[in-house]
């Protein structure tokens, strides 16, 4: 049975005394709790959010890591700089990454082996555009974008990636697929993995659903065969809320 694994992504939100407050008040509501909690917080809040996590269940993790170890990347953060304060996970290839700044299969590629290089959990975001669900190529989109994003990582490196199928349309939207649609795309990633590592490993992998996650839907979409968790955008800004969605199955 693999463990349900939550992560929030605050994207370009809270400054360092927001983000220890929204800490300080998420740790009671979630301490109990039997999924896997992370919140992936700006560079800025990394430190702190470290501090006031520490000696609980709650994970930090980063939203984006260079794949050099160093050199002039003016702006860039690199895998050893997140490890070395002690970040355990980043998210790789968000669709914003993808959309604004240019990320590409490859660049996402080689920031995942370079997380694993440095041992960070990556958190590998797939998704399609509406266009592209409109016309009908969901799956190839996201199994060539999975299949791409994990090429010559060994099983185990796979076994320690976390896939989160984001659908872009679904992204801030208020827009969700359905429990049922969302599930059926995981299913579909799983096979790719399994087709490229085998089933054994496919069983493994963490694979998370995000696009408008809240506590209204969170219980549906988590007790489906194959969404292991969600990675929450906007919903876990307030502890209060993400610590709904945390415990979505009491």
């Amino acid at each position: 049975m693999r463990k349900k694994v939550i992560a929030g992504n605050w994207k370009m939100n809270m400054i360092p005394s927001e983000a220890m407050r929204c800490i300080e008040e998420l740790i009671p509501l979630v301490k109990d709790s039997e999924a896997e909690v992370i919140l992936c917080v700006p560079y800025i809040d990394l430190f702190y959010a470290l501090l006031i996590a520490q000696n609980t269940n709650i994970k930090i993790g980063a939203q984006n890591m260079h794949f050099e170890k160093n050199g002039a990347y003016t702006g860039e953060v690199s895998g050893e700089m997140l490890k070395s304060i002690g970040v355990e996970y980043v998210i790789i290839g968000h669709s914003e990454r993808r959309q604004y700044f240019a990320e590409t299969d490859e660049t996402v590629n080689k920031k995942v082996k370079a997380a694993h290089l440095y041992g960070l959990k990556p958190i590998v975001c797939v998704g399609e555009s509406l266009e592209q669900k409109e016309a009908g190529k969901t799956t190839e989109v996201i199994t060539t974008q999975t299949k791409l994003a994990l090429d010559g990582l060994s099983k185990e490196q796979v076994e320690n990636t976390i896939v989160a199928y984001e659908p872009i349309w679904a992204i801030g939207t208020g827009k969700t697929a359905t429990s049922e649609d969302a599930n059926n795309s995981i299913k579909e990633i799983r096979s790719q993995i399994a087709k490229d590592y085998g089933q054994d490993t496919a069983d493994r992998v963490i694979i998370q659903y995000g696009g408008s996650v809240k506590s209204s839907n969170a219980k549906e979409l988590f007790t489906t065969s194959d969404i292991d968790g969600g990675l929450v955008g906007g919903a876990s800004l307030k502890a209060d809320e993400f610590a709904k969605i945390v415990n979505f199955n009491k």
